[in-house]
């Protein structure tokens, strides 16, 4: 058995339209991804930081990941 807010949101989310739940559901997504990184906050800043940097000078080459795209979806 569901508790009260569960069933309440359940219901919100059935009536929502085919726009708006994909909304959601990407919204939804995006927080278990920041929920299941194991990267420290140290570290990620450290990441993000090489990240922009590497953004504004694309030539560089990030020594810590092959593919910036894949290491954005860990981080971003």
């Amino acid at each position: 058995m569901m508790s009260p807010t569960a069933e309440i949101l359940k219901r919100k989310i059935e009536n929502f339209g085919p726009d708006a739940l994909e909304a959601f559901a990407k919204m939804m997504e995006s927080f278990e991804e920041r929920n299941t990184s194991s990267i420290s906050p140290f570290y990620m800043d450290e990441i993000l930081y090489r990240i922009r940097f590497h953004n504004e000078n694309p030539s560089t080459k990030l020594d810590f990941y092959e593919n910036i795209s894949e290491l954005k979806k860990y981080c971003a």
